[in-house]
């Protein structure tokens, strides 16, 4: 692990994936500041070290995401699966941060599911914003996110009471391999989650929370909401 040699500017900063916690130096790769969580664990790059829009979008601009190629269908099924055993044929749904190719989208529709579409880059539309949703999926975009606890509240207000949120993301689990994970290596990821942070966003928010498979985890919004947070 490289050796920080001199406080961070981020040092006991905010969290910005739970609130709750202070963020603490954690590891420097290849000229890129990491910073840990010491309440939530979230591993999380440092703001000077975060792409510039029009560099993140050329990043994304090279995404192939076929709804059409089977092996990324079944990729998605990871997600697919489970989170069909939660909802009903035609429930409302939105793909938020779809990417360029809403391949998961075209699989729910296929399932009967009635999708909206909604990516800062790539479906920008803000109408897809102002309505409430039976589910949300969010595959491949939690650790794109820059605020990821304004986002996460977003969803709750977009989620209708009884209504379910499926992520899928590579979860960190061993510090000693996180300078030459895969994961780390995309320039545009940003937030790095454990299941416990997961966990305690859930709590946060009054969700309740499984974990189906490797990297997904489903949200559930209880008709009766019971936040922990202040709002």
């Amino acid at each position: 692990m490289p050796v920080v040699t001199e406080i961070s500017v981020y040092e006991g900063a905010a969290c910005n994936v739970c609130e709750q916690g202070a963020l603490a130096c954690f590891r420097v790769v290849k000229g890129r500041e990491y910073l840990r969580c010491t309440h939530c664990e979230a591993t999380i790059m440092a703001q000077a070290s975060w792409l510039a829009p029009d560099e993140e979008r050329a990043v994304y601009d090279l995404h192939n995401n076929d709804p059409g190629d089977p092996g990324y269908r079944v990729f998605l099924e990871k997600l697919v699966l489970p989170l069909l055993d939660c909802i009903q044929p035609g429930a409302l749904g939105l793909d938020f941060g779809c990417g360029p190719g809403p391949a998961l989208a075209v699989m729910l529709s296929e399932a009967g599911m009635e999708m909206v579409l909604y990516d800062p880059f790539f479906y920008p539309a803000q109408s897809a914003l102002n309505h409430q949703y039976d589910f949300i999926t969010c595959t491949e975009v939690l650790e794109h996110l820059h605020h990821p606890a304004e986002v996460f509240s977003q969803l709750d207000d977009l989620l209708k009471p009884g209504g379910w949120v499926g992520i899928m993301t590579c979860f960190q689990t061993c510090d000693d391999l996180f300078d030459n994970w895969h994961y780390r290596r995309d320039p545009t990821h940003v937030v790095f989650y454990r299941e416990v942070t997961l966990a305690l966003i859930a709590n946060r928010l009054g969700w309740t929370m499984y974990v189906p498979r490797k990297d997904v985890a489903i949200f559930y919004k209880p008709v009766i909401p019971h936040r922990t947070d202040s709002s």
